[in-house]
């Protein structure tokens, strides 16, 4: 079939243009006049027409002693194709004594109910004799980005002396590491001391996460990475002492990239006073910061140090949530966001000029497809590009709320939330998924992504 998107602006990283897109079957056959003829022609005047978002940090079905997270690889694709997200980076984290190999296989047939396309990112949590080998032969598979964890030692955490040997392995072998930089062993400290004391409150999950907990650990990873030569992109960045390391080591040439999350952006510290039923859905690693650290982020994203938008979507139930009531070290940490990204940050971002439309584009779709190796087959409007595209609607309005959103849980962090703008056609390779805002009820599965 051939499609026509007519009359709406194309939104590129650089630039803007009014143009018509056509596709045919599931690929982008022009930009601008073509000697084709439409079978479908779609009005997008007054819309922005941008390539499908993709979410480089998702958690669907992780295991956690209070129950996987409540969205699996269905319901939680399902609410990023609400949200405007046609390709999913989510993780392989192996049990002890499993191998890598094996983990990406058993993660495979999990992800299989994907609405959308769909890679990983794998975590070694320890260091075997046979590690090495199937680092490489993940590489060899198209995975070419491994997270480790300086948290949760004793789970998947890992020491430095291990986390050097993965850096020098896939720095070696041409792949990238990803972090979650938080000091595990003085965090550990912090929450006994708070236990001792008798501060289970879910405020206590705060006190217990300082600001230089992230960023003395941001720091010692960079220098880790520059040592191994190996490519670092750091998650869920939260505080602006962060970002100064991360610019020293971008203006110094090393090859870092940083990501922050929609919650970052738009909550603080101030969602933790409270009922544990006010506070308990707002616990989730690093937590909620200063205002001060959001300007920071924001200008980050403006001046292009941060690079990426991820959600870290990780939702939960109120009442798996709940197991932590009486002690906040039990409370699964995350929150739903998949849905809510491209929404948010076009109205607390574009809309009040924090960021332009183009960047708007650039760290949802870009950039994370051109570091994680999806472009340009992903990520942009091009003649012989998958045809992911999303026609945003900037003059619709809404309310975010648990009561109306897709995602698999009873409690959303960004309840009560306005946003304007909706994601008003989205095409999937070139199937129509979302159709004048209304999701279409059969729609094809998607497919694991060997990357670059």
């Amino acid at each position: 079939m051939v499609i026509k998107i007519e009359g709406g602006t194309v939104v590129y990283p650089e630039k803007e243009v009014q143009a018509d897109v056509w596709i045919d079957n599931d690929t982008i056959a022009a930009i601008g006049v073509a000697n084709l003829q439409a079978d479908k022609v779609i009005d997008a005047r007054g819309c922005y027409v941008m390539p499908g978002a993709i979410d480089a940090h998702v958690h669907m079905q992780l295991p956690t002693p209070a129950g996987p997270s409540s969205d699996d690889f269905y319901t939680g694709s399902k609410a990023a194709i609400c949200g405007g997200t046609t390709t999913l980076i989510d993780f392989v984290t192996p049990q002890k004594g499993q191998s890598l190999v094996d983990a990406v296989a058993d993660r495979k047939r999990e992800a299989a109910k994907s609405l959308i396309d769909y890679s990983f990112h794998v975590s070694p949590v320890e260091w075997r004799d046979t590690t090495e080998q199937e680092i490489i032969e993940c590489i060899n598979q198209g995975l070419r980005s491994f997270k480790i964890y300086m948290a949760y030692k004793g789970a998947v955490g890992l020491d430095d002396e291990d986390i050097k040997k993965v850096l020098q392995v896939v720095g070696r072998n041409g792949g990238m590491v990803t972090v979650h930089a938080e000091l595990g062993d003085e965090i550990d400290d912090l929450r006994l001391k708070a236990g001792q004391n008798g501060d289970l409150s879910p405020a206590a999950h705060e006190a217990t996460r300082p600001p230089h907990t992230e960023s003395d650990a941001v720091k010692r990873i960079v220098d880790m990475a520059h040592e191994a030569k190996c490519p670092l992109y750091v998650v869920h960045v939260s505080t602006k002492e962060s970002l100064k390391y991360i610019v020293n080591a971008q203006q110094s040439g090393q090859s870092v990239f940083a990501e922050t999350c929609p919650h970052y952006l738009v909550l603080d510290k101030r969602v933790y006073q409270g009922s544990f039923e006010q506070t308990v859905k707002y616990v989730l690693s690093p937590p909620l910061r200063e205002e001060a650290d959001q300007d920071a982020l924001w200008n980050g994203l403006a001046n292009g140090t941060v690079r990426v938008v991820g959600t870290d979507h990780c939702p939960f139930s109120f009442q798996q949530k709940s197991v932590g009531k009486d002690d906040f070290r039990l409370i699964p940490n995350g929150a739903g966001g998949v849905e809510h990204r491209a929404g948010l940050l076009f109205t607390y971002g574009v809309l009040t000029g924090k960021i332009s439309r183009s960047q708007w584009v650039d760290v949802s779709s870009t950039q994370p497809a051109k570091i994680f190796g999806l472009y340009p087959k992903k990520g942009t409007i091009a003649k012989g590009a998958d045809a992911d595209i999303v026609v945003w609607d900037p003059n619709a309005e809404s309310r975010i709320s648990a009561q109306n959103h897709h995602q698999n849980t009873d409690i959303n962090i960004y309840e009560g939330f306005t946003v304007r703008g909706a994601v008003k056609h989205l095409f999937k390779h070139g199937e129509p998924i979302i159709e004048n805002q209304i999701l279409q009820p059969d729609i094809p599965g998607g497919t694991f992504l060997e990357r670059k």
